[in-house]
């Protein structure tokens, strides 16, 4: 299996990359536009529309890349036997929690489509700032692999 794998290591590898560059373009979004959901009054037409985009954009984006992110990451990982690299586990740690942080964001614009407002507007706004900062953290992992 492994061999199969290793003959495919760039592809799976461009594949990676591509997918995690979605992803992090709709996390990126998400929070953005429930920044503008937070501005529009419950049950108004302007909320429906927010959580319309908000909905579609987990599905056309987010979902999809979070899936192929993931399929993809585990074959990578088979083929060089990453588990025991420590640059790995701390690259490994942050994905868990931008998938954790992914999740959070999907709940939240759930409960605002429905009128709710779990986070306040600055909440929002800084959390829109997480997936930057894991992202430039998990590059200098992957390139610098300090440990």
């Amino acid at each position: 299996m492994n061999e199969v794998l290793s003959m495919i290591y760039y592809w799976l590898k461009a594949g990676h990359i591509i997918f995690v560059i979605f992803w992090m373009a709709g996390l990126f979004m998400l929070p953005r536009q429930l920044i503008y959901m937070h501005g529009a009054a419950p049950g108004s037409e302007e909320e429906a529309l927010w959580a319309r985009r908000s909905r579609l954009l987990g599905k056309v984006i987010l979902g999809p890349s979070l899936i192929a992110v993931w399929g993809l990451g585990l074959a990578l990982v088979a083929t060089i036997s990453a588990w025991t690299q420590g640059w790995f586990l701390a690259k490994f740690a942050l994905v868990l929690g931008l998938s954790a942080y992914h999740g959070w964001m999907a709940a939240t614009a759930r409960k605002m489509a429905g009128g709710g407002r779990p986070l306040t507007e600055r909440t929002l706004r800084l959390v829109n700032e997480v997936p930057g900062i894991a992202a430039a953290l998990i590059v200098v992992l992957v390139v610098v692999k300090p440990f």
